[in-house]
């Protein structure tokens, strides 16, 4: 089933064209990777997708909802991790999730939800003294107390620690499991290559190539690509989770 189609989206910013005319399409229980550099035009477009930026033109329909007539209807049924999420400081992970909770309609059982997330020793803390990794999960936490049925996360993992981005990647990864369809942004290829099912690499507001991860791959070295340095089975940040454990440090 069709979850999210997107055809001709663009935005543009006084001479910048941020956005370009992308299309795409979004099957239901898919992790679909947007990717690319920075300033391809990753946040911009989801923000479109999500209602929190208003389209100039092109259409989207996620969930049945024509995002541009009615981004408020959409917004009840989706989950938004934002690339740099904001919480009260005087309020811990409880108080917070249970106040966003009281905003929708329906809600996911926060004990659950807190131990799904890896925060139950820290769910009477204060948000202003958790840890960077505390944080990005309670913002994942965030939005998912809705029971979304379609979940965007900008950039999932940027700043964490190696142990604390694997673990992300294992819970993205249950979320998936458990039947949500996720879109995420990432300028990370490795995040990718684990993660989606497929990806759109973006570049100057353009889709300049959208498959599988292997499929990509595939055709690169079909073109004759030979890397000019031969990876080692291992690199540093394997030595790094050899020595110190993939187990979260907070």
């Amino acid at each position: 089933m069709l979850v999210l189609q997107v055809d001709k989206l663009r935005k543009t910013y006084s001479s910048v064209t941020a956005v370009d005319g992308i299309s795409f399409k979004v099957e239901e229980g898919e992790v679909f990777g947007l990717l690319g550099p920075n300033g391809a035009g990753k946040t911009t477009t989801v923000e479109m997708i999500e209602g929190i930026r208003p389209i100039e033109s092109g259409e989207v329909k996620a969930l049945n909802v024509d995002v541009r007539k009615n981004p408020h209807k959409l917004k009840e049924m989706i989950g938004v991790q934002l690339q740099e999420g904001s919480f009260y400081d005087l309020l811990t992970i409880w108080e917070t999730l249970d106040l966003l909770s009281s905003f929708y309609k329906r809600s996911r059982d926060l004990e659950k939800l807190i131990a799904l997330t890896g925060l139950e020793e820290k769910k009477k803390a204060l948000v202003g003294k958790l840890s960077g990794g505390q944080k990005q999960r309670l913002s994942l936490a965030a939005a998912l107390v809705c029971e979304p049925l379609l979940l965007f996360l900008d950039e999932p993992t940027t700043g964490l620690d190696p142990q604390a981005r694997r673990h992300t990647w294992r819970l993205i990864q249950q979320i998936n499991r458990e039947g949500k369809t996720i879109l995420l942004t990432t300028h990370y290829m490795e995040e990718a290559e684990r993660l989606c099912n497929r990806v759109a690499i973006l570049d100057y507001g353009k889709i300049i190539a959208l498959d599988t991860p292997g499929n990509l791959i595939k055709q690169l070295l079909v073109k004759g690509f030979k890397k000019k340095v031969v990876e080692t089975e291992a690199n540093l940040e394997d030595v790094f989770l050899d020595l110190t454990g993939h187990t979260l440090r907070e």
